[in-house]
């Protein structure tokens, strides 16, 4: 039978050390007496290399896709041994030197390990801070609020596995709402279901020559139904139902297994007038647990613990089945909400953004919202998660441990679930005869044009019980040094004049609409903001801890506008605020903050 040349060498490669008794019975078809001749010969020759001649050389994997890894990886699993056997005495075949000198690479030798590490396909949307403003060009600014804080939870991931996260990954305005505010300043006007705080304070941010201020606006609901100090039984009843991605890629221990965990804590929170539904998805969809009254949790628990990971991706077809099963199980007056968890990698069916947006606003408005919590690293899809949270009227979480799962599903479950307003805007006119530049810091995807705040088809963001936000800006005071020069030939004289001397005091007028859960028209608060400030350190407490985050999120960012500002800063300023109000922090997390501010030194490569 003809043999290869090449395919004697692969053989002799790997059984060169065996006696011929063995390799003519293994290999009656391919070995004569000349092929058994050779193999002894390479055999010894190899045996006197050196051990890393030994070894075939691997070539660097490529990280263009996945099925390229995977083949690397299972090349490299095939060389980690070179098994062989015992050499007998061979007579007439090769010296007695030669196999003295082969003996002692003889036996089971391993080739050091090579390790790969996964490609990283995590998708962000692509985001540039605000820029300045001159205020006699454009005065008002406007947003949505903003209550996720997937942000936060994903850049703690990144800085605990030791390393600085993607610009685009550190949303500002997420990694400020991250944490609990009081707001004891705070009024409540109108009735409404909140209290709102503001406060002026010199920047930490500007350079010696300047005199900029930050202006906080902050919001506060006053509902906190649901939570463990208060009476659970206020509580809407709730239809939930868990669409849960059970897909391949969810199969490592920080997505599915700790999705199942984060769902067995928020089922212990369940009443028995609430329901829950489990859809899962991957290469079909399934309904794992039809709607089932939360008080049977033996019944839920086993369904959770039932689900398991294989297979593709069809988000789209497992998105309207949940549709479904909540329709089913609808609650009026109630609280009708998807929850779906995943780390957001659709790779099969319809997965064009703007599509799966579409499905999401028309179920919102027929009662139905959609929150988001994203798992994992490699595939997460940060950018659509978010996306469709915030058009769906939810919230985007980023579970990176079972003690978010329990702050996200348990200790603040009432503001995750129990919206008390909706679309809620914000709107600042910046007075141009006390401000000549201002930006707005964070939020660069919740800007809305200064027409949306009196748009009541505009949609915003929705506030939980018991939630807080903040909103800052930075800006400079007429008269000041800012970012531009002034202008020989400008219209600011003639805007000035124009103003009210009952006004002088005024820095911005702040505007604020919002809708009742139920929905119907919008309802307007307002209140001016008086020019007054003080240094940082007299500063309220709740407005420092911000300042302090705002600078940590913006120098994660490379913001050009925070100067010299670094992590040691927002490490001291957080650390001096806990140090004058530790009750603030009874869980733990203003102090994890500041260590994150550490971690983050550490791993600056620029820092002055």
């Amino acid at each position: 039978m003809n043999t290869d040349n090449s395919s004697l060498i692969y053989v002799t490669y790997g059984v060169f050390a065996m006696s011929p008794v063995c390799l003519s019975q293994k290999y009656p078809h391919y070995l004569t007496k000349g092929t058994l001749l050779t193999i002894m010969v390479i055999g010894a020759g190899l045996s006197a290399c050196s051990s890393s001649q030994m070894t075939p050389p691997v070539s660097e994997p490529s990280s263009s896709t996945i099925n390229q890894e995977a083949a690397n990886q299972s090349a490299v699993d095939s060389m980690s041994v070179v098994a062989s056997e015992p050499v007998m005495t061979i007579q007439n075949a090769v010296s007695s030197n030669m196999l003295i000198r082969a003996a002692p690479q003889m036996g089971i030798r391993s080739v050091p390990s090579i390790s790969i590490p996964p490609q990283e396909r995590d998708n962000y949307q692509k985001s540039e801070a605000n820029p300045v403003h001159r205020t006699t060009e454009m005065a008002v600014s406007t947003l949505s609020i903003d209550t996720d804080t997937g942000s936060y939870a994903n850049v703690r991931r990144y800085l605990n596995e030791g390393r600085l996260p993607p610009v685009d990954a550190v949303r500002v305005e997420e990694l400020i709402n991250y944490f609990h505010y009081q707001f004891d300043d705070g009024k409540r006007l109108n009735n409404a279901p909140f209290v709102v705080a503001t406060d002026v304070v010199d920047s930490p941010w500007d350079r010696a020559d300047q005199d900029n201020k930050i202006v906080k606006v902050g919001i506060k609901a006053v509902d906190s139904n649901w939570s463990k100090n208060s009476n659970a039984q206020s509580m809407p009843p709730a239809n939930l139902v868990f669409l849960v991605d059970v897909s391949g890629s969810m199969s490592s221990l920080d997505k599915l297994p700790l999705a199942q965990a984060s769902l067995k804590l928020l089922t212990e929170q369940m009443r028995a007038e609430d329901s829950i539904s489990i859809v899962t998805y991957s290469g079909s969809t399934t309904v794992a647990l039809p709607a089932t009254s939360g008080d049977q949790k033996t019944k839920i628990l086993a369904a959770i613990e039932s689900l398991n990971a294989e297979g593709s991706t069809n988000g789209e077809d497992a998105l309207k089945l949940a549709y479904r099963q909540a329709e089913q199980a609808m609650k009026k007056n109630g609280i009708n909400r998807i929850m779906m968890l995943t780390d957001g990698d659709f790779n099969v069916g319809i997965s064009d953004v703007d599509d799966m947006l579409m499905l999401v606003k028309a179920n919102r408005d027929r009662g139905i919202s959609l929150s988001t919590v994203g798992f994992g690293r490699g595939n997460l899809n940060d950018y659509m998660m978010e996306q469709m949270a915030d058009n769906g009227n939810g919230n985007y979480s980023y579970i990176d441990s079972l003690t978010e799962a329990k702050k996200v599903f348990g200790d603040e479950l009432a503001a995750t679930f129990n919206t008390v307003a909706k679309d809620v805007k914000v709107q600042v006119e910046f007075n141009p005869d006390v401000v000549s530049e201002w930006r707005l810091i964070g939020y660069e995807n919740r800007v809305l044009d200064e027409q949306d705040f009196n748009n009541d088809k505009v949609d915003a963001g929705e506030l939980g019980a018991g939630k807080a936000v903040i909103a800052l800006f930075e800006v400079t005071p007429k008269g000041k040094k800012g970012l531009y020069s002034d202008r020989r030939y400008g219209s600011n004289n003639s805007k000035s004049s124009t103003q009210n001397t009952q006004n002088v005091n005024e820095l911005a007028y702040l505007k604020i609409r919002y809708k009742a859960p139920a929905g119907g028209g919008s309802k307007l608060l307002s209140q001016p903001i008086y020019k007054t400030s003080r240094a940082l350190n007299s500063a309220n407490i709740d407005t420092q801890f911000a300042v302090a985050v705002a600078g940590f999120g913006q120098r994660l960012t490379q913001n050009e506008y925070i100067n010299d500002w670094q992590y040691a800063d927002s490490k001291k300023l957080a650390s001096s605020v806990l140090t004058r109000q530790p009750s603030n922090d009874k869980d733990g997390i203003r102090r994890n903050f500041v260590t994150l501010t550490e971690l983050a030194t550490v791993l600056d490569s620029n820092k002055s």
